[in-house]
């Protein structure tokens, strides 16, 4: 069983902000893959279904983007899934509009949802795949900034960043997560 996360905040005013990118995601993995998000349980919503053969969950934690790691924790204790058959999709920074990177570890950048995951978890070893939004220009504050809405410039950007990050999640169903890493790393 795979476990597939993908950080925000629940409720309309959140709704394809920066910092919702990975329910976004989760969104567009569901559709491709015709997997429902029907269930309500561990302070999230989440479906279960197949991609590649492989068994997964795609999860949306319910929880707010600070606790993130208190809907995470519970599925992977209920459904006994290896650190190493989880992927966290998240906002980041640090990357501008339109890349993404995945990692295998590391720190949460100043992250709070991942500063969450990790607490909850006990390590900082779990797959994750990274989301540029780049930084706020112009003095604007950073809470502001990732609570804000994508500019119409950068929809080309963002649709494409979506797709192949639920291509990389698909691709992660065959092959190990560091091929993955290093086939997506470079575009």
């Amino acid at each position: 069983m795979k476990l597939i996360v993908g950080l925000g905040n629940p409720g309309k005013q959140y709704e394809n902000t920066r910092h919702n990118i990975g329910f976004d995601i989760i969104d567009c993995i569901a559709k491709d893959y015709s997997i429902a998000l029907d269930k309500a349980k561990f302070k999230g919503i989440f479906g279960m279904g197949t991609i590649e053969g492989e068994k997964v969950i795609l999860l949306k934690p319910l929880t707010y983007m600070n606790l993130s790691g208190e809907s995470i924790r519970p599925i992977v204790d209920y459904y006994d899934i290896e650190l190493e058959n989880i992927v966290i999709i998240y906002d980041d920074l640090d990357l501008p509009v339109g890349k993404i990177r995945l990692r295998q570890k590391g720190s949460s950048g100043g992250h709070n949802g991942i500063k969450s995951t990790i607490a909850h978890l006990g390590t900082e070893k779990f797959n994750r795949i990274r989301i540029g939004i780049d930084r706020p220009k112009n003095g604007m504050k950073v809470p502001d900034y990732v609570l804000g809405k994508f500019t119409k410039e950068e929809q080309a950007d963002l649709e494409a960043v979506i797709k192949k990050s639920s291509e990389a999640c698909g691709q992660w169903m065959k092959e190990p997560f560091l091929q993955v890493m290093n086939k997506y790393n470079i575009q």
